[in-house]
């Protein structure tokens, strides 16, 4: 019977192991070195400067280097006059750019999505100069607004102007020169990013509204509209960041003239930094930008409600 007993007994299971954790912390560790790296090249710069905002640090004059504590900051608010008048141009052409971009490449992205001929070679026109870099941008508008051999000559030439114009020097037409020669740049980022998502609208809900009897421009407002929402307002905002910090474009045509006219802060920060060498203050200076920025960037995304659902 105990033997009976024994043999009937079921078998004891079997011990578990352990799950190794390996597998879970290797995607980790296959990318901490590239995450280190990029942390160091981000936080090292970022660290530098909010440190050096706190110095008086010249090159050209080291005897009066040393810890300044807030005096950069009082003298930004309160005794330069430079910054407000940048800061507003900056505001000025950040709205101007991004509204006129947005306004275009929507355009774009809509008439790129149809259907047509040669419809291919029409997509790789219009994002083409997004490929091209910023300095390569400048000068080849550079020599568009040239006043012996660009635009201003041949018109001229039908009548329209005068011989030796240059849209660049005159304070009247410097704005709209840099705003077309920026358009021509930016426009194609925008239709990109609302095209690819104009491929993800359902045909059904268009068939079904003119089922209903909706016309194109209620479809375009109650359909496409709503789902670009999120890409336009993702869109406007990385746009804004970039052209709050366009330097490249309007150092190369301008070089923030004349008088001025066209000196944004970051161009600002750039000349303080470089041809004034003075660090210290170009480093409070580009503090302040970047809180402006952050408090902006916070809002904007509050106010719009990005990510949230669409009513």
């Amino acid at each position: 019977m105990a033997q009976a007993a024994a043999v009937a007994k079921p078998p004891a299971p079997p011990r578990r192991r352990r799950a190794s954790t390996t597998p879970r912390r290797l995607p980790y560790l296959l990318i901490a070195p590239a995450g280190l790296l990029m942390l160091g090249f981000i936080a090292y710069p970022v660290i530098s400067v909010f440190y050096y905002s706190l110095q008086e640090y010249n090159p050209t004059k080291p005897w009066r280097n040393g810890y300044a504590g807030l005096d950069n900051f009082v003298t930004i608010f309160t005794d330069d006059p430079v910054f407000w008048d940048t800061l507003v141009f900056s505001a000025k052409w950040v709205v101007v750019e991004v509204g006129l971009q947005l306004l275009f490449g929507l355009a774009l992205a809509l008439i790129v999505n149809q259907t047509f001929v040669g419809r291919g070679l029409g997509r790789a026109l219009v994002f083409s100069p997004w490929a091209v870099s910023g300095v390569l941008t400048s000068a080849i508008w550079v020599l568009l607004y040239n006043s012996q051999t660009g635009v201003t000559r041949y018109l001229a030439d039908l009548g329209i102007g005068s011989y030796g114009t240059s849209w660049l020097s005159d304070t009247a037409t410097v704005f709209p020169a840099a705003i077309v020669a920026d358009l021509w740049r930016g426009v194609p980022f925008f239709a990109i990013l609302i095209l690819a998502d104009l491929q993800s609208v359902s045909k059904d809900l268009y068939e079904a509204a003119e089922v209903d009897g909706a016309g194109r421009l209620q479809q375009f407002w109650h359909i496409t509209l709503p789902h670009l929402k999120d890409a336009i307002i993702l869109a406007t905002l990385l746009r804004a960041v970039w052209e709050f910090n366009n330097v490249d474009l309007l150092y190369t045509l301008t070089g923030g003239g004349p008088a001025g006219e066209t000196t944004t802060l970051p161009l600002y920060i750039a000349n303080t930094s470089v041809d004034a060498h003075d660090f210290g203050y170009a480093s409070a200076l580009t503090t302040v930008a970047f809180v402006i920025l952050l408090f902006c960037s916070i809002v904007y995304l509050r106010l719009s409600k990005f990510g949230g659902e669409n009513k």
